[in-house]
């Protein structure tokens, strides 16, 4: 028996859709159905995202929204898609207001992405209980939630700082690596945080992909109120890790899944980066002549740049032959294989043969290694991920950084690739040290959603405060 109506929000980028339809599934192991609101942005295409969630006879409805006027002033991804969000609200509110009146359930509560705070109004005028949920870890919502203190300690740009910047319950963060968007105080991107940050105090609750046993201290820092002093924190609810599931049947048919079949236990090293993560010519050539020179194994996920689209750069598949520096795939056909199109990355850190993972540090990607027990080799890009390469180094133990010059485009050359692969992949203390703690991470991650385990615990008291919230159409305004 349904037990009520949970309307999910998420924002139309494949890495926060996916993580929300992996909260929709859970949701749906507890009885309630779920409404998935699909905001349409042209030059941002989700329906493979979502392609099997919709035939797999779930009580999962997806719903798609008007297109409407895409922002033509912004300054930034992240700007961009708050200002659209935003220009959302009315159909949202048309949605959320039919499916009260519809009567086939207690609406539970509507549940948005961290970029569509302004649906907190449509929730409040339809007296309807609204979440965020965070896609990204514990760590950057304290930063977030601590953004108007800092600005009041310090007048300057986080570059000019010379100390590191302290949040409370997350390790120090060196000021080059705060988030892409905090690098400009000015910039929109950076005030859209600072807007979002502080209307969480409205909230009813945030529930956030992580598990107490990666980021207990930060954690109970939230739950203390330390993050946000002087206004309110609402509960938060860690019931992580949620990973999208790929097709096991379909994986291990993968040519990068059959070439893995045919190597030693824990020798590769994996190299992938993302959604977004895309390379030119030059940087190519140094992944090439790091890899080769680092003696091992690896399989490389090679995407190559293709235009943008409002700030967010596209890929496009590699044409190896064209990209890559003239006989390095034949010098290194015996222990590495090049990839030039999408791999099944999930299936791929699940197989024994991969030992490493050269990652962007993006959090769906942290969290798929870690479930698996492959530690990191850190080489941020975009977003918060700088932020996230320091705390999985300085806080989590999983991962190692590489040395990432940052303004010039995150460029990484081929001696410190060779270095962090040599040091990830053999036999150095610091090599033994993260291997050692991404095993002792995966056994944590598969206790916290075991029975009595802290995530399973977590989606209790939520789904307890979704069914006191219930509301019906007789309520609203």
């Amino acid at each position: 028996m349904t037990k009520g109506r949970v309307v999910l929000l998420p924002i139309p980028t494949a890495g926060h859709i996916m993580s929300m339809l992996e909260l929709a599934k859970l949701l749906h192991r507890y009885h309630f159905s779920v409404t998935i609101l699909v905001a349409p942005v042209p030059a941002l295409p989700v329906d493979d995202c979502i392609a099997t969630v919709a035939a797999s006879g779930l009580d999962i409805d997806f719903c798609h929204l008007q297109p409407v006027d895409l922002p033509n002033d912004f300054d930034g991804p992240e700007d961009f898609i708050s200002a659209y969000m935003e220009e959302q609200k009315h159909l949202i509110k048309s949605v959320v207001h039919y499916l009260l009146r519809s009567g086939d359930a207690p609406l539970s509560a509507l549940i948005v992405n961290f970029f569509a705070t302004g649906a907190i109004d449509v929730a409040a005028d339809l007296d309807v209980p609204c979440y965020v949920y965070f896609a990204s870890n514990a760590a950057f919502l304290a930063l977030m939630l601590y953004l108007p203190t800092l600005e009041e300690k310090f007048n300057q740009e986080f570059e000019e700082m010379e100390e590191e910047v302290r949040v409370p319950g997350v390790c120090p963060i060196p000021p080059i690596s705060m988030p892409s968007p905090f690098l400009r105080k000015k910039s929109g991107r950076y005030t859209c945080f600072v807007h979002h940050g502080r209307r969480y105090s409205e909230l009813k609750g945030i529930v956030i992909n992580t598990f107490v046993d990666l980021e207990p201290a930060t954690l109970r820092a939230l739950e203390d109120g330390l993050c946000a002093p002087g206004r309110r924190t609402p509960p938060v609810y860690p019931v992580g890790p949620l990973i999208a599931r790929e097709d096991g049947e379909k994986n291990r048919q993968h040519e990068c899944v059959v070439w893995l079949d045919g190597q030693p236990a824990r020798s590769v090293v994996f190299l992938c980066f993302g959604s977004r993560g895309c390379f030119n010519a030059v940087q190519v050539g140094e992944i090439a002549a790091g890899l080769e020179r680092s003696g091992s194994r690896f399989l490389w996920a090679l995407r190559v740049e293709s235009d943008e689209a409002f700030g967010i750069p596209n890929r496009e598949d590699a044409r190896l032959e064209e990209v890559l520096p003239e006989g390095f795939l034949e010098r290194t056909k015996a222990r590495g294989m090049v990839w030039p199109s999408w791999a099944p990355q999930a299936g791929i850190l699940a197989h024994r043969a991969v030992g490493g993972f050269v990652t962007h540090c993006g959090w769906n990607s942290c969290l798929e290694s870690l479930q698996c027990g492959v530690p990191l080799l850190g080489w941020p890009l975009h977003a918060e991920q700088h932020s996230n390469a320091v705390v999985m180094a300085e806080e989590m133990g999983v991962a190692l950084q590489l040395k990432v010059e940052r303004a010039n485009d995150n460029f990484v050359k081929a001696e410190e690739l060779e270095r962090g692969v040599r040091t990830l992949m053999g036999e150095s203390e610091e090599g033994r040290r993260v291997r050692a703690k991404a095993e002792e991470t995966m056994a944590a991650a598969k206790k916290a959603r075991e029975e009595g385990g802290s995530s399973l615990v977590n989606m209790q008291a939520l789904v307890e405060e979704l069914l006191l919230s219930s509301v019906q159409f007789s309520s609203v305004k």
